[in-house]
Formats: C-alpha cells, structure tokens, sequence
C-alpha cells in the first residue's frame, strides 16, 4: 500500500526541538582535485546494505564536473567519480563509467552494491545526447568485476534498468524545467529484503495523477525473472513536497526505515517552514505501511544560522550519513543569485559523517566526525 506523508504530520515539526547538524567549519579537500565540485555522494555498500570492504578498502562514489564558477552549472557536467576514504580523508581515483557512447548527456545520482567479485552501480541517466540541458531521468545500470586491487574494472555498457513508462509515476521525460519544480525518475538506490532475499530499487518519484503540483512519491521497483517490475510508490507527498530526493531504505533491528532529502523551496508554499533537512519513515514491511519518524518525519536539519550548509544525506545500514557542504559561512545573510556570490560560498566537497542513533520511531544525532 502507498503511506502518506501528510501537511499535518510536517505542521508539528517544532524549529526549537530539531536535531541541527553542528556547524562546518572547515572544507576539507584532501586528495580531491583542485578545480573539480563534489556533491551527492554513497558508498559501494554490500548488499545488507553495509559499507563494503573492497578488498581493504573503502570506497564511494559522487556526482563530481569541474569547477566553471557558478555551482548551479555543476548538473549540466555531473559525472560519478571514484572515492577511497583513507584515514579519514578522501581521494580521487578517477571516473566510474568508460567514456563511451551513451544515450543520455550526465550521470545523476544512484547506489552502488558489491556481491562477491562483482560490483553493479545503479544511477540516473540524465539528459539525451541527442540536445544538451535536458532534464529527461531514466534509471540505469552496470555492471564491473571487483580487480585484485579492489577497484571495479571492465564495465559493461550502461543498459536501462526500467524500460517503458508506467501510470503509477511520472515520466520525467521533459526536457525543459527548473531546478525544484522538474518531477523525477531518479537516485535509484538497491535494497534487499532480508525477510525474503527480494531485490529491489527504491528510488525518487513524481506520483502520477496527482491533485496537486507538490507530487514527490518514493517509488519502488522489483526484481523479477525479466528484469525490474515497478511496484505503486510506498510512500507519497501529494499537496506537500515537490521533491523527496535521494530516497533509499535501510533495515535495522527487524525495521524497515524510507530516508529522503527536500529543501524548504520544493514544499507547498503554506510549508516552507519546514527545514532543508533529512526526512523519514517507518514500517514493519518493504512495501508499507509507513508512520513518520519523530512525528513529523524530520530527523535532521542545518543549523539555523546556517539554513544550507549540507545537503543530500544519505544513511548507511550502519546508521552513518554522508552529505556535501552546500552553500555554507551564510550566516543572516540569504544566498544571492549572483554566480560570483554563490561560488564563494559553495563547499562542493563531501561533508563531514553522522551517525544517527534509532530507537523504534524515534530517529537521532549521536555524533559528528571530527577527523
């Protein structure tokens, strides 16, 4: 069945009694390369869902495009890069995918799991390399094996996970939009039901049929004998939130727990109090019903003063969340439009990790990384 993310729900957010992310002070770059932006980001996870070990070793993935000084031009370049996260510190090891002929213009965001020697990497392949700047979702797939050295190697060429349209969602097959009013088909992110050894995408959705233009739904999708079979979404927003980005499930303690990310621009506007933040729900099965974490289903948000320092939490089965330093050291002052302005006060580099601690419906920070 399809839970409800309800305005109600979101109205007993109270601002004075919300986990606030500690404020960043320092972007650290490490081994990133210098001239390069970084944002969503998500481990090679096994597929219990917990960080992988690749042979010794740790490694992410993120949207990565140079750095053309204006952070909004960043979507129109996005290409997934290889992370190792040594020591505390991150490193670039390169591009993911081949540079190969594609249908699409950019990689989006997606998941990445590791079963045996073999690593898949689910992701958004955005755009059509038929005419630039399009914002066309699809969710795609590839395949590599794990070398010696614990790095994928000898991909396959990217093939569509999901072929054809359905009416349960939107297509997001519309080449002009803006950013936080386009609909989505994107962040596929693999979950495997330890009740039943089902393999799924989770992924985030525009509700089809929708009563209004704020249609964000968590979508979902089933791997049968021919291929992924979409399911109706588990849980939707219609009349609240245009956008629940990044939506992924993590099971813990018996628990199954829906994450996702908005921003206070993509909810109805009688809702813009609500916060750029985490968000999430609750449920004893995949497929729902689902009640919202903490009430209202906000887990974490900025500080105040810092209303967007961090964005696209994602939450590991170990209940650790990466993130990226958006736009940060605001303080009172709202973020301009200018591209100058906004490029001094962007971090593109990954944040620093959370962890969350979980106790039935209620969700919470226990710590920051400090390394």
């Amino acid at each position: 069945m399809t839970s409800v993310w309800t305005a109600e729900q979101v109205g007993t957010i109270d601002l004075n009694r919300v986990d606030r992310v500690p404020i960043i002070t320092e972007a650290k770059r490490g081994g990133l390369q210098n001239g390069r932006v970084y944002w969503d980001m998500w481990p090679i996870q096994d597929q219990d869902g917990r960080i992988a070990n690749c042979r010794g070793r740790e490694l992410w993935m993120a949207l990565t495009a140079p750095d053309r000084g204006d952070p909004s031009l960043r979507h129109f370049e996005a290409k997934i890069r290889l992370l190792e996260r040594l020591d505390g510190s991150w490193h670039d090891l390169g591009d993911v995918l081949p540079n190969e002929p594609v249908p699409y213009e950019r990689e989006w965001a997606g998941s990445a799991v590791k079963q045996d020697n073999r690593v898949s990497l689910y992701f958004t392949a955005a755009g059509s390399a038929e005419r630039g700047g399009g914002y066309q979702q699809k969710l795609f797939e590839a395949h590599a094996i794990l070398s010696d050295d614990g790095l994928p190697t000898d991909w396959a060429d990217p093939a569509p996970s999901i072929a054809g349209h359905s009416p349960l969602y939107d297509a997001a097959d519309v080449h002009e939009g803006e950013a936080g009013k386009i609909k989505a088909f994107r962040d596929p992110a693999f979950f495997r039901d330890p009740a039943d050894g089902c393999e799924y995408l989770i992924f985030t959705a525009s509700l089809a049929d929708a009563q209004t233009d704020f249609n964000g739904a968590v979508g979902i999708a089933r791997r049968e004998e021919n291929g992924w079979a979409l399911l109706p979404p588990i849980i939707h927003a219609d009349g609240v939130n245009n956008e629940l980005e990044r939506a992924h499930v993590v099971f813990h303690e018996g628990r199954y727990y829906a994450f996702w990310v908005t921003q206070s621009s993509t909810f109805d506007p009688g809702l813009r109090d609500a916060p750029n933040g985490l968000y999430g729900m609750v449920s004893d099965s995949i497929t729902g019903e689902y009640s919202p974490l903490n009430g209202s289903g906000l887990v974490l948000a900025n500080p105040q003063d810092e209303p967007l320092q961090a964005y696209s939490w994602f939450v590991s089965r170990e209940l650790l969340v990466s993130s990226f330093i958006d736009f940060w050291g605001l303080g009172d002052t709202p973020a301009h439009h200018d591209p100058e302005d906004m490029d001094r006060k962007f971090g593109g580099v990954p944040a620093p990790l959370l962890q969350l601690k979980i106790d039935g419906d209620c969700c919470e920070l226990v710590q920051m990384e400090t390394a």
